[in-house]
């Protein structure tokens, strides 16, 4: 998952003595905690200026759905605005390991912006990226909110560049405009970096950490979902400004990238194909990151949310996903949200009505909840919030 689970999980101690050596179980890991109070934007909405400020800037686009899902609507869209920095990179979370810029969660707050008619917002998050982009292409993991680069070695997750070539294309289709210079060149890069991890969509890429945030040895659906929901995006966006070249060699890649996904992770979707259990990233294969919803898909994404269940009433990243009870609200949004796109209402609405019951006292909606309901992580987390507003959007508009 994200920052907040260890690189490397003990089982055991290995103790050495003069008679050998024996495991000895370790302590259980302790359960979160709430990593932030309600104060933590307190200094951008507590004076009358700054409340006056956010009032307008919500005026100035739509809050999509109806009460009482539109007030968690309205808390999610503040709190984005508040995690977003002027320059345009947007903190997952307020503080501590969370106050970074993922691609991937940018991604989702662009679109989100969007949908609600904050597109010059959703262009400048987006546009982050143009400086950060490495020289072949891709991007690093997460980056310092003030741009000047990364914070740590942690190990590139490819899944970056899929995402942002996604929302690109998701931002020029609800707001109507054209892609902008630098993010067209942002995007032509990007592509070039996907087409050679992929040699033009004939084979997956190489193994990269996803949204679990751990080591991985085989490539994951995770990583791979985006990397197609990309190379189509790519399609869109080149057919749009008359390129039909660019956009026939991405609409093939995509194609024959669906064919290597379907052969090598088919039927049964789980996290690496045939092994590692059911996990959001079979979601990742469904639309609106997909044109269709293959039935196989959809089984895998049906069967995840059954078996992932914990006892709060969220989903875990994963069936094979530690066994400490906690849900988590960025997988448990994800299926709410692709549920909404594929038109499945009731799924949808089960899973954000369950999400807007465990929001903070102050509103915002927690990375995590406690196996007995309490809100755990950061709070807000910029996926978890924007999924919620594409959420509602979705289902606003069926």
């Amino acid at each position: 998952m994200r920052r907040r689970r260890a690189w490397v999980s003990l089982l055991a101690l290995l103790v050495v003595g003069a008679g050998g050596s024996f495991a000895v179980p370790s302590e259980p890991e302790p359960l979160p905690l709430l990593a932030n109070g309600g104060s933590w934007a307190s200094g951008r909405t507590d004076d009358a200026p700054g409340r006056d400020a956010a009032r307008a800037w919500l005026d100035s686009g739509t809050v999509p759905g109806l009460a009482p899902q539109r007030e968690v609507v309205e808390r999610a869209l503040l709190d984005l605005r508040a995690l977003t920095r002027p320059n345009g990179a947007v903190a997952a979370g307020p503080t501590g390991p969370w106050a970074y810029a993922w691609p991937r969660d940018n991604a989702f707050v662009a679109v989100a912006y969007a949908v609600t008619g904050h597109a010059d917002d959703a262009w400048r998050v987006l546009r982050f990226f143009v400086r950060a982009q490495l020289d072949d292409g891709g991007f690093d993991a997460r980056y310092t909110l003030d741009g000047s680069g990364v914070p740590d070695n942690r190990p590139r997750q490819t899944d970056g560049a899929g995402w942002l070539l996604w929302a690109i294309d998701a931002v020029r289709r609800e707001t109507g405009q054209p892609v902008p210079a630098d993010l067209r060149a942002l995007r032509d890069r990007a592509v070039a970096r996907v087409l050679a991890l992929t040699a033009a969509g004939r084979q997956l890429p190489p193994a990269s950490p996803d949204y679990w945030e751990v080591p991985e040895r085989r490539v994951t659906l995770g990583t791979v979902a985006p990397l197609a929901a990309s190379l189509e995006a790519a399609a869109r966006s080149y057919a749009a400004e008359g390129d039909p070249v660019r956009s026939h060699a991405s609409a093939t890649a995509a194609a024959g990238l669906r064919s290597v996904i379907r052969d090598r992770f088919g039927p049964a979707y789980e996290r690496h194909g045939d092994r590692g259990g059911l996990d959001a990233g079979a979601a990742m294969l469904l639309p609106p990151f997909a044109s269709s919803a293959d039935p196989a898909v959809l089984a895998a994404v049906r069967g995840y949310a059954e078996q992932a269940v914990r006892p709060a009433g969220g989903l875990a990243p994963g069936v094979a996903w530690k066994s400490d009870g906690v849900s988590w609200t960025p997988e448990t949004a994800l299926v709410a949200y692709t549920a909404a796109v594929s038109g499945d209402r009731a799924l949808a609405t089960r899973w954000r009505d369950w999400l807007a019951a465990h929001a903070t006292g102050w509103g915002s909606l927690p990375e995590k909840v406690l196996p007995d309901g309490r809100p755990a992580g950061p709070a807000p987390l910029a996926w978890t919030a924007a999924l919620f507003v594409l959420i509602e959007a979705e289902l606003a508009a069926l």
